[in-house]
């Protein structure tokens, strides 16, 4: 959410940098004259109550003078009766100022380039060599079959497309792989949680998921819960409401979950393999830090995905996003794609995005600074990696011309193989 006391000191600053999404205003427009509103009835509430508290003050003296004061008593009323109609559209207007602040995103940090789409979105670098084999390569999905380790057919049978059903040294690859990336990164210092992969309306809106995006959840009705689309949820939202001392920031954390996606904008999309699934595993960064250290913190961040890729000698890039591809709650930021042969051209498999204070005033996180006064905390996530996705370029990338899957020197140890065949 935006803090609304900077957008009453500049709001055409504060529009424009909504208007850089190319998507409109948001309704950010709206946002002045329902402020104006506000503050000149609450204008009005503050006359009327030193209204009254004055001419409150003369009934006692008027009394013991033997005066009638049943006018004054009067007019009294009518005093409080108006307050209170007035305290009732401050209300309303209050709580369309909310909705209209939940429904607007976060504004594109100075340096993020301008762009209607990832078209524009710009290359920071390559890493690795895009591998060269002298024989037909093989798609991920052909692969798991032919392997026996991927089973979509079968996933579909209990559940529906866009599922997968692990088999075998598939379930121990992807198994391999999510113990591989946490032990990497409790090691670049991040602690390890383990979250429910369920959560409430409230932490759902306190990192921008809800209003907007309800329709992309999966929903449980019974009890208002949602399946997490990511642990960016869960673990943001563990210190929700809470004042941190300023020696417990930054808050480095890492975890495992499974992930739940309707992508009910991707119909067509990807729908063969692991790339887009409606459940999937996925290694999660968060950090939660200092205002004035957040993108010193943001480069850290990416620099901690970048080493699994590193490790596993994946070929990728990293990608800084223009306005128009920036997500709704993001200041900033830089995706990681891995090169996929199947597709041609390199996959998205981590964002890595700063949200400045946005996330922190839905969620109320803040911390205690060196003149020991709140201020909000500024939060960072990124995936540290996408699980299936990671298992998908292993298999393109690592296969072998017999049709066995080479596996990364660093994975022989989790798998107890150095190959998959």
């Amino acid at each position: 959410m935006l803090d609304i006391k900077k957008f009453r000191i500049d709001s055409e600053n504060f529009i424009a940098g909504i208007k850089r999404r190319g998507k409109g205003d948001f309704g950010s427009g709206s946002l002045a004259k329902l402020d104006e509103q506000r503050r000149a009835i609450l204008k009005e509430v503050e006359a009327l109550k030193n209204k009254k508290k004055t001419e409150s003050a003369k009934i006692p003296e008027l009394k013991k003078q033997g005066q009638d004061v049943d006018g004054l008593l009067a007019e009294m009323k009518k005093i409080s009766d108006k307050t209170k109609e007035l305290d009732k559209e401050v209300a309303e207007i209050e709580d369309k100022i909310e909705d209209l602040l939940l429904g607007i995103p976060n504004i594109p940090h100075e340096s993020v380039p301008d762009g209607k789409d990832d078209s524009a979105n710009v290359e920071i670098r390559k890493i690795g060599e895009v591998p060269v084999k002298n024989f037909r390569e093989q798609a991920h999905w052909e692969l798991g079959d032919k392997l026996d380790i991927l089973d979509f057919e079968r996933a579909g049978k209990i559940t529906g497309s866009r599922f997968t059903v692990y088999k075998g040294l598939g379930a121990r690859l992807e198994r391999s792989v999510i113990n591989f990336m946490l032990n990497t990164h409790v090691d670049n210092g991040y602690t390890e949680v383990m979250t429910p992969f369920m959560v409430n309306r409230r932490a759902m809106t306190g990192t921008g998921q809800l209003p907007k995006f309800e329709e992309d959840l999966f929903a449980v009705n019974a009890k208002d819960y949602f399946l997490i689309p990511t642990a960016e949820v869960p673990v943001t939202n563990l210190h929700s409401g809470e004042i941190l001392n300023v020696e417990e920031v930054p808050k480095n954390y890492v975890a495992y979950t499974a992930c739940f996606r309707k992508e009910a904008g991707a119909a067509g999309r990807d729908t063969k393999g692991l790339i887009r699934q409606h459940q999937f595993n996925k290694v999660e960064l968060v950090k939660l830090v200092q205002p004035e250290n957040s993108y010193e913190e943001l480069d850290k961040l990416l620099a901690n995905a970048e080493s699994i890729l590193k490790k596993l000698e994946l070929p990728y890039r990293v990608v800084k996003l223009c306005t128009g591809d920036l997500g709704f709650s993001a200041a900033m930021t830089y995706d990681i794609e891995v090169w996929m042969p199947s597709y041609g051209r390199y996959v998205e498999i981590s964002s890595c995005s700063n949200f400045e204070d946005y996330q922190a005033r839905r969620a109320n996180i803040r911390m205690r600074n060196a003149d020991n006064k709140p201020v909000f905390v500024h939060t960072l996530n990124g995936s540290g990696l996408a699980v299936g996705r990671t298992v998908a370029a292993i298999l393109e990338n690592c296969q072998q011309e017999d049709g066995s899957i080479k596996v990364p020197d660093v994975l022989q140890s989790y798998m107890g193989r150095e190959l998959i065949k």
